[in-house]
């Protein structure tokens, strides 16, 4: 900068004179403002254009994400589509299971009495269930029998249950006929391929059942000789489920 310094602005007016040197300093001053108008315009379109570039770039990228966002929520449809498709799926295959279950056992049952020789000979406890009712401590059963015999002949005898537990914190041993109106001809079967014998008991209030007792006897007859049955089950395990068949062998 001391080439600027050596500059001696009075040596140069008094050489140019004051007209030449005023026009001079206008000339200058103009091409400065002219210089620094198209720099200035220069870095103005400069960036102009990189703000034009960006606000492309960005809404561009504002319209991907839109996409983006309606793609995902598009799958989320999809997918909870799908899912409730599964779920239906998954119970339509448990229903037919459950028919395929409930046939199977129905030819099962039917085959004991069609078919004997494809199992012991006898009477049958084929099924014996409790279900509870909507009435409060009021209970349903039912129990099945079937005629087991190639030579099939009128099995005729009576059915009684009994059920334990505790009540009070004693031990207490209920009776099919204190908690039932049923009678002893109701619990009485006479059948040559099979028959169900169902009724209705109510426990008493504070009575907690533990297990169940069934009890089938066979009287002696003309035709058949006396036979008695008795099985125990847990009360939790059978209500409102099956359990095997067991026989009663006539001779």
């Amino acid at each position: 900068m001391n080439w600027l310094a050596k500059i001696n602005l009075n040596s140069i007016v008094q050489k140019m004179g004051v007209f030449r040197s005023s026009i001079l300093l206008f000339l200058l001053i103009i091409t400065c403002i002219f210089v620094g108008y198209r720099v200035g315009n220069y870095f103005h379109v400069h960036q102009s254009e990189a703000l034009s570039y960006h606000k492309k770039r960005l809404e561009l990228l504002y319209k991907q994400q839109a996409e983006q966002i309606k793609r995902i929520n598009t799958l989320e449809v999809e997918l909870a589509v799908e899912a409730m498709a599964s779920q239906k799926s998954l119970a339509l295959l448990k229903e037919v299971e459950n028919e395929h279950y409930e046939l199977k056992k129905e030819l099962a049952f039917y085959e004991k009495i069609m078919a004997p020789e494809k199992q012991a000979e006898g009477v049958v406890l084929d099924d014996f269930m409790v279900s509870k009712t909507e009435t409060h401590n009021r209970y349903s059963f039912r129990v099945f029998l079937v005629h087991q015999l190639l030579k099939k002949k009128y099995a005729k005898g009576t059915v009684d249950i009994k059920i334990s537990g505790s009540m009070n914190n004693k031990t207490t041993v209920l009776k099919l006929a204190e908690i039932s109106e049923l009678t002893k001809k109701q619990l009485s079967f006479s059948f040559k391929f099979f028959q169900v014998i169902e009724g209705n008991f109510v426990l008493p209030e504070g009575f907690s059942p533990e297990k169940i007792n069934i009890m089938i006897t066979l009287p002696k007859g003309r035709w058949q000789k006396y036979h008695r049955l008795e099985e125990s089950f847990k009360w939790s395990s059978k209500l409102g489920r099956l359990v095997k068949s067991i026989p009663i062998i006539l001779d």
